[in-house]
């Protein structure tokens, strides 16, 4: 499959297709249905295993015809990190069910995977899944759900097995987020909104064909899940001069009353680093049409989240008391986060949970330590431990 046949492709889709007098909903299903949706997908699937490389030339000829998106800041959670997980270990019948519907944003994802008594230790968590039948019955809290309350369904993982050491007794779930026991809660954060939630599970059942991966293996499906997540969050593809850094430079041309010599350096010196991050970043999407995320992705989610909060607290500096304006404190409920069409005030409070989403900056150090520069790992004396005999 070569970018010419693709973009031929396109071009007798949008034929047949006309983006001004379709609806949203129906473009979006034909358009999946055609192999033009993640065109690296297997055929059937959204895709027709073309090379990973292709998708942005495909995105942006439907961009220029003015066709509809999927709004993938709304469902970044379904495409970043449910649909490579699904598309690796879920069946026929899964990635049949789940694909389409994720990916045209008719059903939303969440992920229930931290828990507030497993802090930055994922295979530490205590929500219990136990056999039923053809049902699992499954009892815990989950913490730090981004967009639970506008979610259809989560990605889960539990503990089954509690008489194993804590990597081993873990199993996968995708789980109906409109099931009977399943209570989401607001979590006020320091912006004022309530992005986050907190997501309780009472006795829910979830049927064994919901179960992704086999029993015992949640943990090895996880990390599935973790390295594309922290890819989505720090290998975004961005122009020159996008994101927080295109912000502030603007600010600096916009206001030249605003420019100090000690500023202008700082700026200068976040210019060159976030222009070397999004060229780290285009590198490590190249090494993705090899195959799957790797390690490499947890640096370059440290640096994003680094880069970002020195960004945000350089543009409150250079704005001076105009920066320290807060225009809406009040609690809101949003679909997605709004980073840029909001006010410094927000940005820089924002920015903060860079470093806990997605994986702690402390826990991906340790990641890049071992598994990018070999270095010996920390002692684990809990590694052989039964999950039921750990301290908690």
């Amino acid at each position: 499959m070569t970018d010419e046949e693709l973009r031929a492709q396109v071009g007798a889709f949008l034929a047949g297709h006309d983006p001004k007098s379709s609806a949203p909903l129906d473009f979006l299903r034909a358009r999946f249905d055609a192999g033009l949706a993640w065109v690296h997908f297997p055929a059937g699937l959204g895709g027709q295993d073309a090379p990973r490389a292709l998708q942005a030339d495909v995105d942006a000829a439907f961009a220029a015809a003015g066709a509809p998106d999927n709004n993938p800041r709304r469902i970044m959670i379904g495409l970043g990190m449910a649909a490579p997980t699904i598309l690796a270990f879920g069946t026929d019948e899964q990635r049949k069910r789940y694909l389409r519907p994720l990916w045209t944003g008719e059903e939303v994802w969440c992920q229930l995977f931290s828990e507030p008594g497993a802090g930055s230790d994922l295979a530490a968590l205590a929500t219990r899944a136990v056999r039923d039948g053809d049902d699992w019955v499954v009892t815990g809290q989950k913490v730090w759900t981004s967009g639970a309350h506008n979610a259809q369904w989560a990605i889960l993982v539990t503990r089954t097995d509690p008489d194993v050491p804590k990597h081993q007794g873990m199993t996968y779930f995708l789980c109906d987020m409109t099931a009977p026991g399943v209570e989401v809660r607001p979590l006020r954060q320091i912006t004022g909104e309530a992005e986050f939630n907190e997501v309780f599970l009472t006795e829910v059942r979830i049927p064994d064909a919901q179960r992704l991966g086999a029993v015992g293996e949640g943990w090895k499906v996880a990390q599935t899940t973790l390295m594309n997540e922290r890819v989505a969050i720090g290998g975004t593809a961005m122009p020159r001069e996008g994101g927080m850094i295109g912000l502030i430079a603007k600010t600096w041309r916009d206001r030249p009353e605003l420019r100090t010599p000690e500023l202008r350096d700082r700026l200068v010196q976040h210019w060159v680093e976030a222009e070397s991050l999004r060229l780290a970043g285009t590198r490590l999407r190249q090494q993705l049409t090899a195959g799957a995320p790797g390690p490499e992705g947890s640096a370059m989610k440290v640096a994003f989240a680094e880069l970002n909060q020195q960004l945000s607290g350089l543009e409150l500096e250079l704005l001076g008391e105009e920066g320290l304006r807060y225009d809406d404190w009040t609690m809101r409920r949003p679909e997605k986060v709004d980073f840029f069409g909001r006010e410094a005030g927000y940005r820089y409070l924002r920015a903060k949970g860079n470093s806990i989403e997605g994986g702690t900056t402390e826990v991906l150090r340790n990641i890049i330590s071992e598994r990018v520069l070999g270095l010996p790992s920390e002692p684990r004396v809990d590694k052989d431990v039964a999950w039921k005999d750990l301290p908690r």
